[in-house]
């Protein structure tokens, strides 16, 4: 990246969450969303029906029995899973999509709470059958758990003070000693930090770690770092949450893709996979998109 850009559009991230998920088929005569999506979508059933509306496809899914399965989060990243500030319920986006890969697979959900810190190594362990806090799947992990099929693809970018006028690029931060930037040990966003911005050194002083991704973001707008290292779709839901304190500068720095994971050999990869897979071809994965990246005020 060398040019300067100015603050990313909603329009321009409406475009990269829609390469989030694979294009829909048209709907059939008569199609309607599911009683899962109804429910998830009471306030905005009006908007988002054409969108959810998809094709009474049926797949040969595995059938799980009932089976209970015991999924970590860590509520910690908008709008993929959250405490809602409005309600005080953890919602977002992989809650609905295991809920309805759950519905779809006969299996029912057993939420736990897991600090991010805590969830690979709970998960190698077996105490929990899955996890989710919009992990990028790497080789690295994947020596620690095994990991479905891909559900969503992103890209980082430089998440700022809406007041920012010092850089533009990761070589305009690096070359300038007194900008520090927020991140949460263990975490896509820190090794970028390290790796493709400063020097390679994990302990490099101009990091500053946070228990959890949020608390680098309110460390950023209170001007305590510079630069939080964000995916598009988490950054639209801070730069919401906050319009006026937060934007984006840049260029996309590198692309990642998340995966659920699970206890080396877990039996339930397959199916997940199936299922993630489904979501993609009858457009619920596109329609979660645009329920939380679109359609979700933080402020209601």
């Amino acid at each position: 990246m060398t040019t300067m850009k100015k603050p990313i559009s909603w329009l321009v991230l409406l475009l990269i969450a829609l390469t989030i998920s694979a294009c829909a088929p048209a709907a059939a005569p008569g199609a309607t969303p599911s009683a899962a999506e109804e429910a998830a979508t009471s306030e905005t059933t009006a908007t988002v029906t054409s969108v959810a509306a998809r094709p009474n496809v049926v797949y040969a899914l595995p059938d799980l029995g009932g089976r209970v399965v015991s999924a970590a989060m860590a509520n910690d990243y908008t709008p993929l899973q959250f405490i809602d500030p409005t309600t005080g319920e953890a919602v977002g986006w992989e809650y609905d999509a295991v809920t309805e890969i759950c519905a779809r697979l006969n299996c029912v959900v057993e939420w736990n709470n897991s600090s991010w810190d805590a969830m690979i190594a709970a998960i190698n362990a077996g105490q929990f059958d899955i996890g989710m806090d919009g992990i990028t799947i790497t080789e690295e992990r994947a020596q620690q758990v095994d990991f479905s099929a891909p559900y969503m693809t992103s890209q980082q970018f430089m998440l700022v003070r809406a007041d920012e006028d010092r850089f533009a690029t990761p070589a305009d931060f690096a070359a300038n000693p007194d900008l520090l930037i927020g991140s949460q040990a263990g975490t896509s966003g820190f090794y970028t930090a390290v790796y493709d911005i400063l020097d390679g050194d994990e302990a490099n002083p101009r990091i500053k770690l946070f228990e959890t991704f949020g608390a680098s973001v309110q460390a950023l707008i209170a001007g305590d770092v510079d630069m939080v290292l964000v995916d598009a779709a988490s950054g639209r839901g801070y730069i919401g949450a906050n319009p006026d304190a937060l934007k984006i500068v840049g260029d996309p720095i590198k692309s990642e893709e998340f995966g659920f994971i699970f206890p080396p050999g877990s039996d339930l990869v397959a199916p997940f996979n199936a299922a993630i897979d489904s979501l993609q071809q009858d457009g619920f994965a596109e329609y979660l998109n645009t329920k939380w990246f679109f359609l979700y005020d933080p402020n209601q």
